[in-house]
C-alpha cells in the first residue's frame, strides 16, 4: 500500500527499457542487463530505495532505445537483488509494484529519465458471480496447462489457487504462460481484470489445444518406433531360433541379405513398398521356380539404383573450361557455348533457382570422328560427374528405351534405367548417341519414348515399365549427339539446342595428331615418346593421301597401322642411334599405295565436265557432273541415282540455257536436234539435293558451247529460271571438302557472305572464294562465257586470302 502510495504523484524516474519482456505489478521478475546506457542507468542508482520505471521496447531489434521506441504503459519497480557478474554487466531481481503512464522525456544520456504518473486499475471487479465464474475458468485452465506443458513447473499450481485477488491472478498467469512481447504488453494495457482474464482464457485454451496435438503426434511418433522396433527384435529372435535348429539354408540367407539391402537402399515410398511387396512374394514362392528367380532379378534392380547417389556438386566454369581446352583442340564456338550453359547452371544453383523446365538439352551434330562423344565425357569430368552413355543407332523398339514388362519371358528395364545403374550416380552426364538413326516400325517409335525421357517436365517422374515405380531423371543431365537433323523426328529436334561440330582442315588436324592422337597411340602400343619420332612431313602424307573425312577417326587409324609397324621393329632390334623416325619413305612402306588422289590432278580434258560440292552426313564432298550430246530430239537424259530435287534442278538448267540460248551464242535449232545426257558418277549412292543445279547448268552449257571448264574450279549453289543464284547450307564443309580435293577455286552463292566467317582464316588463305549471284557470273568465271551485252560491274565481290576483291 506504500507503493501505490509513493505512485500517485507526477514524478520522474528513470527508464529502463526492456527488449523482449514485460514486468507485471505483483510480480517478481529476474533481468540481465548488458547495454551501455542500461548499466549507466544501474550504476547511478541511489543504494537505498532503489525505484525506478520499465517499459517493452516497440522494435525488439533497437539496440539504443529512445523515447519513441518504448510503450508508453510501463510498471513501476523496486530492484529487490543486484549482482554484478565478472563480465561487467548485471543480474537483476525486480519486483513490480504498480502500472504506469509514461509522460514524456525528461533527459536522454546517459539513459532515459521519464516523467511518470500512476495508471490506476479498478478495484472493484472481484464481485459478483460472473467474475467468480471468470476467476474459476483461469484456474482451471492454468491447472490443466500446468499438467501437461513441460515447461511449467508443478509449484507454480499452489500459488495460483492461493491467489484470491483477480487483477494479481492476471498478472501471475501472464507472466508465466507462453505469450508474445506483445501479448503480454496488451494484458498489462487492458484496463480491467475482467478483460485481462478474458484475453488470457484464449490464449490459454489455444496454447492447451497445441500441447495436445503436438501430444497426439509424440505419441503417434512414439508408438510407430516402437512398432518398428519390437518387429526389428522379433526378426532378430527368429534368425537367432533358425541358426539354433539349423534352420536358416541358403535361401532365407538371401532374403535376409535383401530385406538389408532395401533398408540401407533409401528407396522412395512408392518404391520401398513396392519392394517389400515383391519380398513377401519371394517367401512364399518356391526357390527352385522361375518367377523366384524373375523376383531376385527385380529386386536386385530395384535397389542397385542409385535413388539417393549423387556425385556432381557446384560447377567451377573455370576449371571447366581448362578440360575442354585440354581434352579438344579448336572448336572454339561450340566450347564457348559449352561453358556458358555451365555458368547458367552454376548460377542457378548458387542462387536457388534451380529450374530444369527452362534448360536447354544439347545436341552435337556433325560428321563421324568430329569429337561429339569425347566432348560428352570432358563436360562430365569438368562437372565432377559420372558419364553415361546409351547408343541408339538402329533402335527400333520403343521398349528399348521404356523397358519391357515383366509379364513377359526375358523382360528388362530399358537402356536408360541401365546405363543410370551402371553410372551409380543419379546425376550423371548421360550421352545419347546416335539420335538420328533410331527407326520405328510396328513395335512402336523410339523417338516418342525419348520424349518423354528428355522432357524436364516429365521426367522427373520417369516410369519404366520393367522397373514400374517413379526414377527421377530430372537431375541428369542429357546431351544428344547426331551426325544430320534432317531424320530427326520434329518433336524431338523441338526440344534440342543443336551446337554444329564441323569438319577439321589440314592444318587442324595435324595439331590434333601431334597433341592428342600421337601419344595416345603411342600409350596404346607400348611405345616410349623418345623411342618413336613422328615428322611433320609423315602426318600430313598420311592425312592427304590415306585419308579423306571431315573428323580424324581414320586418322587415328592409319597412325596406329604405322605404329605397329615401329612397334614391331623396336621389339626385333631395338632403339639404336635416336629415336625410330617415321618419315612419309616408312609411311608409304607401313601402309602401301596412296588411296586418295587430289582431283586437281586430274585435268578436265574435255567439254561437258563440272566440278560440284554436295554436303553428306559424314562431311562434304566433290561430285563430277557429265554431260554429253548426242542426235534426237532436244529431250534430257539423267542418270546416277539422282533424286527428284537434283532432277527438277537439271531441268531448270536445260529450260534456262534454252530460254537464254542466243545471249549465250547456242544455235538454237541444233537444241531441237540434239538430246543432252547428263551423268553423276558413283551410281551405286543416291544423291539429292538443289545445291548442285550450277554444277549442272555449266556442265551442259560446256558441252553445248564447245567450251572446257577451267581446271581446279568447283561449285555450288541452287539456280532459278530468272537467272539467280540461291544460298544453299554446309558451306563450311563443302569449302573444306573442296580443299581436300586440291582444288583452289570456288564459286559459291553471294547470299551465303555470312556464312564465310565459320571458314578458318588459314583455309581462305589457300582457297579463292568467289562470290556469285546470277548464272552469267557463274558462266563468266566457269567457262568464260559472257553473253551478250554483259557488263562485269555487276559481279559481286570474290574472297582471296580473307580479303574481299573488286570483281
Amino acid at each position: 500500500m506504500a507503493a501505490k502510495t509513493e505512485a500517485k504523484q507526477t514524478r520522474t524516474l528513470p527508464l529502463l527499457p526492456l527488449k523482449n519482456a514485460v514486468v507485471f505489478p505483483h510480480v517478481l521478475v529476474p533481468l540481465a542487463v548488458g547495454r551501455p546506457r542500461s548499466l549507466a542507468l544501474i550504476e547511478q542508482l541511489p543504494a537505498g530505495d532503489r525505484l525506478l520505471a520499465m517499459s517493452a521496447q516497440i522494435d525488439e531489434d533497437v539496440e539504443e532505445a529512445g523515447w519513441d521506441d518504448v510503450h508508453h504503459t510501463g510498471t513501476l519497480v523496486r530492484i529487490q537483488h543486484l549482482i554484478k557478474l565478472p563480465d561487467g554487466t548485471y543480474q537483476l531481481a525486480v519486483q513490480g509494484l504498480a502500472r504506469l503512464r509514461l509522460l514524456e522525456a525528461t533527459q536522454h544520456d546517459p539513459f532515459l529519465t521519464v516523467a511518470v504518473e500512476p495508471h490506476p486499475e479498478p478495484a472493484d471487479e472481484g464481485g459478483g458471480i460472473e467474475m467468480e465464474a471468470l476467476y474459476r475458468s483461469a484456474v482451471d485452465s492454468f491447472q490443466q496447462l500446468v499438467a501437461i506443458a513441460p515447461y511449467l513447473p508443478g509449484e507454480l499450481l499452489p500459488t495460483a489457487i492461493n491467489i484470491e485477488d483477480p487483477l494479481h491472478l492476471a498478472y501471475f498467469i501472464a507472466n508465466h504462460v507462453k505469450l508474445a512481447t506483445d501479448q503480454r504488453q496488451e494484458i498489462l494495457e487492458l484496463p480491467t481484470a475482467r478483460a485481462k482474464l478474458e484475453r488470457l482464457l484464449g490464449h490459454m485454451a489455444h496454447e492447451l489445444e497445441v500441447l495436445e496435438l503436438g501430444r497426439k503426434i509424440q505419441t503417434k511418433a512414439e508408438e510407430q518406433m516402437g512398432k518398428a522396433q519390437r518387429e526389428y527384435f522379433l526378426r532378430e529372435q527368429l534368425r537367432a531360433i533358425q541358426r539354433e535348429l539349423g534352420e536358416l539354408d541358403q535361401d532365407a540367407g538371401e532374403v535376409s541379405e535383401l530385406r538389408e539391402r532395401i533398408e540401407k537402399a533409401g528407396l522412395p515410398a512408392e518404391a520401398r513398398k513396392e519392394a517389400e511387396r515383391e519380398l513377401i512374394r519371394l517367401e512364399r514362392v518356391p526357390s527352385a521356380s522361375p518367377e523366384s528367380s524373375v523376383i531376385r532379378t527385380y529386386l536386385d534392380l530395384l535397389v542397385g539404383l542409385p535413388w539417393n547417389v549423387s556425385t556432381g556438386g557446384e560447377v567451377d566454369v573455370g576449371k571447366a573450361r581448362g578440360v575442354l581446352d585440354a581434352d579438344h583442340y579448336d572448336l572454339d564456338k561450340v566450347k564457348q557455348r559449352i561453358v556458358e550453359h555451365l555458368a547458367v547452371r552454376r548460377l542457378k544453383q548458387q542462387r536457388g533457382l534451380m529450374d530444369r523446365g527452362r534448360e536447354p538439352i544439347l545436341c552435337f551434330a556433325g560428321p563421324p570422328g568430329v569429337g561429339k562423344t569425347s566432348l560428352g565425357q570432358s563436360i562430365a569430368r569438368a562437372m565432377g560427374r559420372k558419364f553415361a552413355r546409351a547408343s541408339l543407332g538402329g533402335v527400333h523398339d520403343e521398349a528399348e528405351i521404356r523397358g519391357h514388362r515383366r509379364t513377359y519371358i526375358g523382360a528388362m528395364p530399358g537402356r536408360v534405367i541401365q546405363a543410370i545403374r551402371r553410372a551409380e550416380s543419379n546425376d550423371p552426364v548421360f550421352m545419347l548417341d546416335e539420335v538420328d538413326k533410331l527407326a520405328s516400325d510396328w513395335r512402336g517409335d523410339p523417338s516418342s519414348a525419348l520424349l518423354e525421357v528428355l522432357d524436364p517436365e516429365q521426367n522427373k517422374d520417369f516410369r519404366d515399365n520393367y522397373l514400374d515405380v517413379p526414377f527421377d531423371l530430372s537431375r541428369v543431365l542429357f546431351i544428344c549427339t547426331a551426325n544430320t537433323l534432317d531424320t530427326v523426328p520434329a518433336a524431338l529436334r523441338d526440344r534440342l539446342e543443336v551446337l554444329q561440330l564441323p569438319g577439321y582442315t589440314e592444318d587442324e588436324k595435324l595439331q590434333i595428331a601431334i597433341k592428342f592422337l600421337l601419344p595416345k597411340q603411342l600409350g596404346a602400343h607400348g611405345l616410349l615418346p623418345e623411342e618413336v619420332e613422328f615428322t611433320e612431313e609423315a602426318i600430313r602424307l598420311i592425312i592427304r593421301e590415306y585419308t579423306r573425312e571431315a573428323g580424324v577417326r581414320n586418322l587415328e587409324r592409319e597412325i596406329a597401322g604405322v605404329l605397329r609397324r615401329a612397334a614391331a621393329e623396336v621389339a626385333e632390334k631395338g632403339v639404336r642411334d635416336g629415336a625410330f623416325c617415321v618419315d612419309p619413305a616408312r609411311v608409304r612402306e607401313a601402309l602401301g599405295k596412296r588411296r586418295f588422289y587430289d582431283v586437281s590432278a586430274e585435268r578436265i580434258d574435255r567439254p561437258g565436265i563440272a566440278v560440284g560440292l554436295t554436303w553428306t552426313p559424314v562431311g562434304g564432298e566433290i561430285i563430277f557432273v557429265e554431260a554429253t550430246q548426242m542426235p534426237g530430239k532436244g529431250d534430257l537424259r539423267l542418270t546416277g541415282q539422282l533424286g527428284e530435287v537434283m532432277k527438277e534442278s537439271a531441268q531448270a538448267a536445260l529450260s534456262f540455257l534454252k530460254t537464254h540460248a542466243d545471249r549465250y551464242r547456242i544455235d538454237t535449232a541444233r537444241l531441237e536436234t540434239v538430246d543432252i545426257h547428263v551423268h553423276v558418277p558413283a551410281g551405286a549412292q543416291p544423291k539429292e539435293g538443289p545445291s548442285a543445279g550450277v554444277t549442272v547448268l555449266t556442265a551442259i552449257a560446256s558441252v553445248l558451247t564447245g567450251k572446257r571448264v577451267r581446271d581446279g574450279l568447283a561449285m555450288t549453289g541452287e539456280i532459278t529460271l530468272r537467272g539467280k543464284v540461291l544460298p544453299i547450307g554446309g558451306l563450311k564443309e563443302k569449302v573444306l571438302a573442296a580443299h581436300r580435293a586440291g582444288i583452289r577455286k570456288v564459286l559459291v552463292p553471294a547470299r551465303n557472305d555470312a556464312d564465310l566467317d565459320d571458314i578458318p582464316r588459314e583455309l581462305r588463305d589457300d582457297i579463292e572464294i568467289v562470290l556469285v549471284e546470277t548464272l552469267d557470273d557463274v558462266l563468266d568465271e566457269a567457262l568464260a562465257l559472257r553473253p551478250a551485252a554483259h557488263r562485269p560491274s555487276d559481279r559481286r565481290p570474290a574472297v582471296k586470302s580473307g580479303n574481299r576483291r573488286a570483281g
